[in-house]
């Protein structure tokens, strides 16, 4: 397994169709990816200050662009959440784009529960009495965030010797250092 890749990939492509319904399909687009957003978040103490980081890499040109933040109260997955939104907001028109993440929760939920979500109106079972889904703010966001493009999500393994992983990491880390300076 090079740089750690999981076993289970979860990589599908994300879209809205021309009805405006979400469409989920699996397999990669190796050919057709012209920028790479490489993303990770942290915790101190969950909740506790926390951070977020992404490297997004055009391929054509080997251009890449780095940003990292924080929040003084969140949570990890809040953070994995915000890498993959501030990544995506920052592409200036609509492009072919693969997410590389170390969150399952990222990779799972925009690949294998999305659509179940908003058939149940972001609930997390089919009943008006299931709870909400988690982040239902962030989520919401992340889809808004992958309209204007083609996105597929994959799932890499975190501290397994993923550079762009291993550096988005000290990113975030250093994003939540940084937050609990300013906040003591």
């Amino acid at each position: 397994m090079a740089w750690g890749v999981s076993r289970r990939p979860h990589l599908a492509t994300i879209r809205l169709d021309r009805k405006r319904r979400l469409r989920v399909s699996t397999g990669l687009m190796a050919d057709d990816v012209e920028v790479i957003l490489y993303t990770d978040g942290a915790c101190s103490g969950n909740p506790g200050p926390g951070g977020w980081a992404y490297i997004l890499k055009h391929m054509p040109t080997g251009k890449i662009k780095k940003d990292a933040g924080g929040d003084a109260e969140t949570t990890n997955n809040k953070m994995e959440l915000a890498a993959v939104i501030n990544g995506l907001k920052t592409l200036t028109r609509p492009t072919v784009v693969r997410v590389i993440t170390d969150s399952q929760y990222v990779s799972r939920g925009m690949t294998e529960w999305m659509p179940a979500w908003i058939r149940n109106n972001w609930r997390r079972g089919p009943r008006p009495n299931s709870k909400l889904v988690k982040n239902v703010d962030l989520w919401q966001a992340l889809l808004k965030a992958c309209q204007p493009h083609q996105v597929s999500f994959q799932h890499v393994l975190g501290h397994a010797g993923h550079p762009e992983n291993e550096e988005c990491d000290r990113m975030a880390v250093a994003a939540t250092k940084k937050i609990q300076r300013a906040h003591r």
